[in-house]
């Protein structure tokens, strides 16, 4: 795992002789979730989308979306896929927006500090990343089954939570690519340790074509489902309770009277791209989109 940098405020001006800061505590979930009032829109600023079903305009990285408004406010978060910005419905930050809003660059933003906005939007999406990174091994850390892993576990949430503390300079020039991989295989071998608890035969769909596959009602309890392309499948009724959903592709995908609680590393954009009902059964952690049909 890439050697964390050095913690918080406390760098390059720190006396000679004087211990480096120990790792910062591990994020708890709430910092994991976006709050937009925390944070200078850099969802709206920082990422570039094109003219397509998910966003009515194009735009570049780094320009402000034309329905931001001065307060840093979407001006029409109310009718978002009325207007056909249905991928601002969809997409999550994960709480690295008000990271990178309230700690890296504490608390300035980047319409009064002009000179902080291109080093700001390039630091947001690592952040994200990075959170990302967090939410999963922090699930990981609540499975029984993968406890044999939990130090291994414990590891990497400090290490990675002691990158989001970082510098923009340090961040900026991050190469998450390692961390990735390093975490992926333990967020795998966790996977494995609670999915074999399955009883019977598992189905293996890991990176499986499934566009618009015909699966209502199916049991695919300890499926691998990693990076499964569910784009528009009718997975209603299917049982998808200790399914390892990471990655997988859930726009339009059908999952109305679904049960999905207890499934391995479900987020939250993967269910606001989907399709569900108030019969749906989801983690407790997330929350039930607001399109989904009454």
């Amino acid at each position: 795992m890439p050697k964390p940098p050095p913690a918080g405020p406390d760098r390059s001006d720190r006396p000679a002789g004087r211990p480096a800061a120990p790792a910062p505590a591990p994020l708890p979930l709430p910092l994991l979730q976006a709050d937009c009032s925390r944070c200078f829109a850099l969802c709206c600023v920082a990422l570039p989308f094109s003219k397509s079903t998910d966003f009515a305009v194009n735009k570049s990285a780094g320009t402000p979306c034309k329905n931001l408004r001065q307060d840093f406010r979407c001006g029409i978060h109310t009718g978002l896929r009325d207007q056909g910005f249905q991928g601002c419905t969809v997409f999550d930050c994960f709480g690295a927006g008000q990271q990178v809003s309230q700690v890296t660059f504490g608390g300035r933003d980047w319409r009064s500090h002009p000179a902080s906005a291109g080093p700001m939007f390039t630091v947001f999406p690592v952040m994200r990343s990075l959170h990302e990174l967090l939410f999963y091994l922090a699930e990981a850390l609540t499975l029984p089954a993968a406890r044999p892993l939990h130090a291994q576990l414990r590891t990497a949430l400090a290490d990675t939570t002691r990158w989001t503390t970082a510098t923009p300079e340090a961040l900026a020039e991050f190469d998450i690519t390692p961390l990735r991989q390093e975490v992926n295989t333990l967020l795998l071998k966790t996977s494995e340790l609670v999915r074999a608890k399955v009883a019977g035969r598992k189905k293996n769909h890991r990176g499986a074509d499934l566009m618009g596959a015909r699966l209502p009602g199916a049991d695919l309890r300890g499926a691998n489902l990693r990076g499964a392309y569910l784009i528009a499948a009718d997975l209603s009724g299917a049982d998808l309770r200790t399914a390892d959903l990471i990655g997988a592709d859930f726009r339009d995908t059908d999952l109305r009277d679904a049960d999905l609680t207890g499934a391995l590393f479900l987020t939250q954009p993967q269910l606001n791209a989907a399709r569900g009902n108030p019969a749906t059964r989801i983690p407790p952690s997330l929350t039930r989109p607001a399109h989904w049909l009454p």
